[in-house]
């Protein structure tokens, strides 16, 4: 074969049987007694594990979150956009005032709210492409040979959201320079 000179060393001690390494690898299996208990155990145990990957998702760790969520360009596209306060962020408290207003029976009030609903929707728009614009900037300078697909939809998506349930959390501050 080769003539290389190198000599594996022995590991100074003989391999153990199969059967003996079976055994030191066995861990002893405690089920409970009756099927109901082990139920509550397995519940009990998948609800701790929820809760787990839950907070670890909260906190973006990347293997508790989501495909869609996940890898590089996604976290940087969520602090973009967590960098900042926008107009869009309050999008949805906005659209809740404007059902109850589209309830009230008075023409004057919806002669003012159809305009007014234009006029957000312009601005989301606006806001939107800036945003689309400056992630994509910013991940092709950072992150040259990584493919930036999808990421215009999941900024503006993220950007709709209100703070507080944006999920993984927002790991800045507005205004924090990252």
């Amino acid at each position: 074969m080769g003539g290389g000179g190198s000599v594996t060393p022995a590991k100074g001690r003989p391999t153990p049987k199969r059967s003996e390494a079976e055994r030191r690898r066995r861990q002893p299996y405690s089920a409970p007694g009756d099927k109901k208990a082990g139920n509550q155990q397995s519940r009990t145990r998948d609800k701790a594990d929820r809760a787990r990957k839950y907070e670890a998702m909260k906190r973006g760790e990347d293997w508790a979150l989501s495909a869609r969520d996940r890898g590089p360009i996604k976290a940087l596209t969520r602090d973009y956009v967590d960098s900042r306060r926008r107009f869009s962020e309050y999008y949805m408290y906005i659209l809740v005032v404007l059902m109850l207003v589209l309830l009230v029976k008075s023409t004057a009030v919806k002669v003012f709210v159809y305009p007014v609903v234009l006029v957000l929707v312009a601005i989301i728009v606006t806001e939107g492409v800036m945003i689309a614009r400056g992630v994509r900037k910013l991940a092709a300078l950072r992150f040259p040979k990584e493919t930036t697909k999808g990421i215009t939809m999941y900024a503006i998506m993220r950007t709709l959201q209100i703070r507080r349930f944006r999920m993984p959390s927002p790991r800045i501050k507005p205004g924090t320079k990252f």
